[in-house]
């Protein structure tokens, strides 16, 4: 059973997926605040914080007051690939419910910008949204072109704190191929 299996089961839960993206976007927070924020209950949000625990992508801060634990996501970007749980048919089912889900959060978020974008001055907005780029590269340039994209927003993460000016953008990196109905061949040994 490949190491993240568990995790990659866990976090495929629609509760669970928000909590993990909540805390990746806010810091540590209880699980009454999550709670309120996500429009659930307390009782329900503590149970999956410890499910979450249980497989390391989240943990408790030890910094609450007497029993309000604070909790915050262990990783700022959890990531899998198909190719990891390739063999373990119930992890790669649960990785596929994850992707769709951030794809769904993803369309929710862009639109949610759309509705607010006018409001925001120009020397913010003409650099926020989309962009559509198409690049023809090998299996082995994607590779290289990912990694190169991760480097790039790994500078980025945190060189705003403490600048008052700076507001948290999200950035997501989607590669697909454009010509869905030509399959390559697997080239691995």
């Amino acid at each position: 059973m490949p190491p993240n299996s568990a995790a990659i089961s866990v976090l495929a839960h629609p509760l669970r997926s928000r909590l993990v993206s909540q805390l990746r976007r806010t810091g540590p927070l209880s699980a009454t605040a999550l709670a309120t924020l996500l429009q659930t209950n307390s009782g329900a949000t503590s149970y999956h914080l410890r499910k979450l625990e249980s497989v390391g992508l989240v943990t408790d801060t030890e910094e609450g007051r007497g029993r309000e634990r604070l909790w915050r996501a262990t990783t700022e970007q959890p990531s899998w690939t198909p190719g990891e749980v390739a063999d373990d048919e119930d992890a790669t089912i649960a990785l596929n419910w994850i992707e769709r889900d951030y794809v769904r959060h993803f369309a929710t978020r862009a639109e949610q910008w759309l509705d607010v974008a006018p409001t925001w001055p120009a020397d913010w907005s003409d650099h926020l949204g989309l962009t559509d780029n198409v690049a023809l590269v090998s299996r082995e340039q994607l590779a290289a072109m990912r990694a190169e994209l991760e480097d790039v927003l790994q500078r980025y993460r945190r060189v705003g704190q403490g600048n008052p000016q700076a507001k948290r953008v999200a950035v997501y990196v989607y590669a697909y191929p454009v010509d869905l109905d030509q399959t390559p061949r697997a080239d691995r040994p």
